[in-house]
């Protein structure tokens, strides 16, 4: 980004400069225009430009804020069916003194590391452990905390010979009915069904430069325009910032970002996270297990109706 070349230029020509050269108080003001050209260009952000920051490769993932946030954390693998899908991440946690689960999308650093977790798109037994957490997180009465951050769901013949759709399908049926709180975040990219297959909770927030929305930028406009290059009109469309969605009541709160993105600062955005995820278990555990299912059934069904 233009912007942070300009702010390293300026460190540079800083560390050659002395305080008391006649060009310091210059060196010193032009540092301070870069700097608010920088608040007001994070303010002022296209759709488009959040989805760049919303894939950006240092952005922290499941095992970020697992490390960061939780504390003894036992990872569960397999689906107990076909095998073990490491583009989600599933374990039990303690979070704040209190047990609970976490279920996350994973994808990975370098190119060796998303080749093996699949770019973070889930395969069937994928969300298959998914669910399988979700159930023991019930039968023990622990919460479930959940991580999204897919493109999607896995679309290679494999997955669909072994049944992707009618994983995604059930996985919705039974978290809308599961006994326990679920919180949600979006701390990347929630991209359609495979997004939605672990995201449905009685809470959902997404972080500030996060984006929600059924079918990827890119795919709108090749199906829109038969033109891919259009992805930045299409993302505008969509309406997927978390402004937009906030805006429409389809998630619940928006979380801050550290000044420049959550990948400047791994450690600050758990932080700006935690008191979300703290705030809403407390509330969800006053609720009786029919209550919560009753409204997390009743907020659901209410989505995507407008009346004029």
């Amino acid at each position: 980004m233009e912007i942070d070349a300009l702010e390293r230029d300026i460190a540079a020509l800083s560390a050659l400069t002395d305080p008391a050269d006649a060009v310091a108080p210059d060196i010193e003001r032009i540092r301070r225009e870069v700097a608010e050209l920088k608040r007001d260009f994070y303010a002022h952000m296209s759709a488009w430009s959040r989805v760049q920051l919303a894939r950006h490769a240092q952005r922290p993932y499941t095992d970020d804020y697992i490390r960061l946030l939780f504390e003894n954390f036992s990872e569960i693998h397999g689906d107990r069916n076909f095998g073990d899908d490491p583009s989600l991440l599933t374990g039990m946690a303690w979070f704040q003194g209190k047990p609970v689960m976490i279920v996350g999308s994973q994808k990975g650093r370098d190119t060796k590391q998303r080749v093996a977790r699949n770019f973070g798109q889930a395969k069937p037994e994928g969300y298959r452990k998914a669910l399988r957490a979700m159930q023991l997180a019930a039968k023990f009465r622990r919460p479930v905390i959940v991580f999204v951050d897919t493109p999607g769901a896995y679309p290679g013949i494999d997955a669909e010979e072994r049944g992707q759709a009618e994983a995604i399908a059930y996985n919705l049926r039974e978290m809308s009915r599961l006994p326990v709180p679920i919180v949600t975040t979006i701390t990347g990219e929630g991209g359609s069904g495979g997004a939605l297959a672990i995201a449905v909770g009685d809470r959902v927030f997404m972080l500030e430069n996060s984006v929600y929305s059924v079918i990827s930028p890119e795919g709108c406009a090749s199906i829109m325009w038969r033109d891919s290059t259009k992805a930045e009109v299409a993302a505008e469309a969509l309406k997927i910032t978390a402004t937009d969605l906030l805006g429409m009541h389809l998630i619940d709160g928006i979380v801050p970002e550290p000044e420049g993105g959550a990948h400047t600062d791994h450690a600050a955005t758990a932080r700006l996270l935690a008191p979300f995820l703290s705030r809403s278990l407390g509330e969800l555990s006053a609720l009786s297990p029919e209550e919560m299912i009753a409204k997390r059934y009743d907020r659901f069904r209410h989505m995507g109706q407008f009346f004029v």
